[in-house]
């Protein structure tokens, strides 16, 4: 089983976010003025706010032994989190504290890395014996082109798990809806295969053949797509499949280089076998169905679209695409293979470096703005997700991230809308396992 993915191809890139002027017309003017200038990778240097929170505790506890738990509640990642608590451990030791078990300990300190917009706030919590309860802390202001939580958009990402097999799932799509799925087609390099539950448990209903003339590529992708008058469609590089409408499915393949639809049927007013939504306020009451051609022997698509977003009928080449509607036009969100992300609005098309990886996916709920782009970063388990909001040029984090526990393969945004499925392949086991990320408000 190979264990590439197409995800893999695009290095971490830099927080270098783009900012716009009052339209998007001098929003892209600025953004190209600067485009050639060279960014520098920030290199966190945490040293300073670990010695000053150390001293600060020290003078409540004075020496001696202490049990120390620190907790990142920030959106600080595990590689800084890891990095920041073995330097406050460091800092407190060189300040004359000993760390040991709780049960041998004269005081406990507890530790939180929070985060507010403009600052990573640590807080130490000090209990010694009788004594009432200290706390201490310090400030360490975020680095310039950070990404910044969204406090008046607290959002909640929940990963529900769908399905896992061993061999690569390319795809999953839930065919009803009751409110929890209750039928899914698993889609792989063989066929795509229907489920229904039974009993709390997944039960086989018939597995359809996926005939192709070609051998595939190594890195292989497929999307399904639930239809209106039949039961899905599928689509494979280089090949169309269709599903019959009789109670005994059958699945019709053939040689196709038809383009992969960018946007599902319920987003632009129907289609599918869930109903649509209606319109947000500030969006445009109509979103174009727009299509991407998929190049029948790599892993990404080739760039030319139909209709195209305004001008444009050809970009760069992607992995994957998202979009956020705006008043006036849609805001296009392209993850190319150059490591970057165009963002494309009908009159310009303008790159930024983010620390994204290639997967996007949008999502329609009842929360925040309204519409809220899924993005995928690496850590040191493989990869996370977390919810954006696009206010201006600028992405805001509006959840904390989600591990996923190994590399993402697939993303893809449901029929429903309001969802999306990911595909991961566990790092541990190396099986694949295919989660529906859903949005929550916290309200």
């Amino acid at each position: 089983m190979p264990s590439a993915v197409y995800n893999l191809a695009i290095p971490n890139m830099l927080n270098c976010p783009l900012r716009s002027g009052s339209s998007p017309t001098a929003a892209l003017r600025i953004s190209f003025l600067v485009l050639g200038l060279a960014v520098g990778v920030y290199a966190a240097d945490w040293n300073g706010p670990e010695q000053e929170l150390a001293r600060k505790v020290a003078s409540v506890t004075g020496p001696g032994a202490v049990a120390l738990t620190v907790e990142n509640r920030s959106s600080l990642g595990r590689r800084d989190s890891a990095i920041i608590t073995n330097g406050l451990r460091a800092a407190l030791g060189a300040a004359g504290l000993r760390l040991v078990k709780p049960e041998q300990a004269a005081a406990t300190v507890a530790i939180s890395l929070s985060e507010n917009p403009s600052s990573y706030v640590w807080v130490a919590e000090i209990r010694q014996g009788t004594n009432e309860p200290a706390a201490v802390m310090v400030s360490v202001p975020r680095p310039e082109g950070s990404l910044a939580s969204h406090d008046s958009v607290p959002l909640s990402l929940r990963k529900i798990p769908l399905w896992s097999q061993e061999e690569r799932i390319l795809d999953v799509a839930a065919l009803e809806e009751n409110p929890t799925p209750t039928q899914i087609a698993v889609l792989d390099a063989k066929s795509v295969t229907v489920y229904r539950l039974q009993g709390g448990k997944w039960q086989q209903q018939q597995a359809l053949n996926v005939t192709h003339a070609r051998p595939w590529p190594r890195d292989l992708r497929g999307r399904l797509v639930p239809a209106a008058d039949h039961l899905l469609d599928v689509y494979l590089p280089g090949v169309f499949c269709r599903s019959g409408t009789g109670t005994a499915l059958a699945l019709t393949c053939r040689e196709s280089d038809d383009p992969w639809p960018l946007v599902v049927g319920s987003l632009i007013g129907g289609g599918a076998n869930f109903p649509s939504f209606g319109a947000v306020s500030g969006s445009p009451s109509t979103i174009i169905a727009i299509r991407g051609f998929f190049a029948p022997t790599r892993n990404f698509f080739t760039g030319a679209l139909t209709p195209g977003v305004g001008k444009f009928t050809t970009l760069s080449k992607y992995y994957s695409a998202a979009f956020v509607p705006r008043e006036k036009y849609v805001l296009w969100l392209f993850a190319s293979v150059d490591g970057q992300l165009h963002m494309v609005d009908g009159i310009g098309d303008v790159p930024a470096r983010l620390s994204w990886n290639s997967n996007l996916a949008s999502v329609r709920t009842s929360c925040g703005a309204g519409w809220q782009v899924l993005a995928t970063s690496s850590n040191e388990q493989g990869e996370s997700v977390r919810a954006y909001e696009f206010p201006d040029r600028d992405p805001v984090a509006v959840s904390a991230p989600i591990d996923l526990g190994g590399e993402v393969t697939t993303l893809w945004t449901e029929a429903k809308g309001d969802s999306a499925i990911a595909v991961v392949r566990n790092r541990e086991t190396g099986s694949y396992e295919a989660f529906r990320l859903a949005i929550a408000c916290n309200q």
